[in-house]
């Protein structure tokens, strides 16, 4: 009897680990990153990995309360593309590195909702004047960005350094056709903050300006 009570057992334990595992199942299909970007909840839609460096989401708010993440789900506006971001917070800070899509001329335009898809790790949307689509996702240590323009010679990008928070200090420095780095130190929650950058194109600019707060590429 004792000799079959080990066998039972060995077959049981044979049994046991020839189970296949269940596939894991995906969960990220039931995340709606637009919960609490409306009233007071201070969150934002962009793309972010968990415990990123970088939060690539839109900024519709400069200023107010409200606009403590950079985007608040009542507005129409999306003025550029940041690369830090703080969620459910009180407090204004972040807004690091506006980069901008533009068809001719400096911009900030209008959205539609209907037009915007935000899901974890990505978030795109139509921008209506410039019939720009801007898709964004995120590494653990790294953002990028892809437009889609139209059929256009005019096609610009803006580096904004001024945006948000009282900045410090800035410079940014081209280093080839296709790479930019810079730096922007700046004070809000945190009284001296520094950022730096950089910043590789998947196609060479043909010109590039300046003003003391933007950079158009």
């Amino acid at each position: 009897m004792q000799i079959l009570k080990h066998l039972v057992n060995l077959v049981l334990l044979l049994f046991l680990f020839s189970v296949p595992v269940t596939a894991q199942q995906d969960l990220t299909r039931y995340v709606n990153p637009f919960i609490g970007t409306g009233g007071h909840g201070h969150t934002f839609p962009g793309a972010i990995v968990p415990y990123g460096m970088v939060q690539l989401s839109p900024d519709t708010r400069r200023t107010g309360w409200d606009g403590c993440s950079g985007y608040h789900y009542s507005d129409s506006i999306i003025y550029g593309f940041s690369h830090t971001h703080l969620s459910g917070t009180g407090i204004l800070d972040y807004g690091d590195i506006l980069l901008t899509p533009s068809v001719g001329r400096d911009y900030s335009g209008r959205f539609q909702h209907r037009n915007e898809i935000a899901t974890p790790g990505y978030y795109s949307v139509k921008l209506d004047d410039e019939d720009v689509l801007v898709e964004l996702t995120a590494t653990a240590r790294a953002g990028m960005h892809r437009y889609t323009f139209p059929a256009t010679d005019e096609a610009n990008i803006i580096i904004d350094l001024a945006h948000r928070d009282k900045v410090l200090d800035s410079g940014l420095r081209v280093t080839s056709e296709r790479t930019v780095v810079g730096w922007r130190r700046s004070q809000s929650w945190a009284k001296d903050q520094v950022v730096y950058f950089a910043l590789e194109f998947s196609q060479p600019f043909t010109a590039h300006d300046s003003t003391d707060t933007d950079r158009k590429i």
